[in-house]
């Protein structure tokens, strides 16, 4: 009984249900089942199993498929008073080739079938499955690379800000510079900017981070005067005071001597003299 349980459980009556093993241990199989009742019980229960299965997980198929098929084999549909046919008109009918086979094959060849349905089924659900898996990890990709567009814009403004901060403390600490703190004037009274004087060597530069200035449009940018002896004179232009693209420290036109330091919003490309009613920034020396 050990090795009869044994063959039962060894997955080769599966394997015969199926038809994938050869003709002689096809044979092996049904001398076994007419020995042993067991055999032919355990036979049963798997092909009912597996015909249970393929009709649960089965596909209707479209309705004209079963017409198109007999179409294809030369046959015609019949109503069922007409499936009574007489054996001999099956035998003589030229259409018709008769199977010489026993009903092992037939049975066989059906259960082949039922597996393939099964296989399908499950083959098509996995895909569905796998299509899902890939969706997902595709948005997690796109959102993780956006995050680090962040993290990196944020690291970009953390580094651009540090170095602002430390170029004024250096200057701030330094003898050899001047701050002129420049006021609002009427157009922008809100407004504020520092200008940084070297008195050695007469340099003059602004900082991004120590001005408010309004955001000026694509048609205006910023221009930096100086006061000599009461009259001005152009040490350059800047743009936008929100902007991170530019460095912190922006280095202008050197001046030997000034009394004073403004700022007017030109149009683009700047002014011979300054417009005065633009007049945004001013602070004395």
């Amino acid at each position: 009984m050990e090795n009869l349980k044994a063959y039962i459980e060894s997955g080769v009556l599966e394997l015969y249900v199926l038809g994938d093993l050869s003709p002689e241990e096809m044979l092996q199989v049904e001398e076994m089942a007419s020995q042993h009742k067991e055999v032919r019980d355990e036979i049963a229960s798997i092909e009912e199993a597996m015909e249970q299965y393929a009709i649960s997980n089965a596909i209707e198929p479209p309705k004209d498929i079963e017409q198109k098929l007999f179409d294809k084999l030369g046959l015609n549909l019949l109503d069922e008073e007409e499936v009574i046919v007489n054996q001999e008109e099956y035998v003589s009918d030229p259409k018709i080739i008769q199977l010489d086979g026993s009903d092992g094959k037939v049975r066989t060849l059906r259960y082949a079938l039922v597996a393939c349905v099964a296989l399908l089924v499950l083959s098509v659900g996995a895909l569905f499955i796998t299509y899902n898996k890939l969706n997902d990890a595709h948005n997690q990709i796109a959102s993780l690379n956006l995050d680090k567009q962040k993290f990196a814009g944020v690291v970009s403004q953390l580094e651009y800000d540090n170095k602002g901060l430390n170029n004024i403390a250096e200057m701030a600490e330094s003898k050899e510079w001047a701050t002129i703190r420049m006021q609002g004037q009427a157009i922008s009274p809100k407004s504020k900017m520092n200008v940084y004087w070297n008195k050695k060597d007469k340099s003059v530069l602004i900082n991004y981070l120590a001005m408010d200035l309004p955001k000026a449009d694509a048609e205006h940018e910023y221009q930096l005067w100086a006061l000599v002896n009461g009259k001005p004179v152009s040490l350059g232009l800047f743009g936008k005071s929100d902007s991170t693209s530019n460095e912190a420290i922006i280095k202008m036109q050197t001046i030997q001597e000034a009394q004073a330091f403004a700022v007017t919003l030109e149009p683009m490309g700047g002014s011979v003299n300054p417009t005065m009613e633009k007049l945004t920034v001013m602070g004395g020396v």
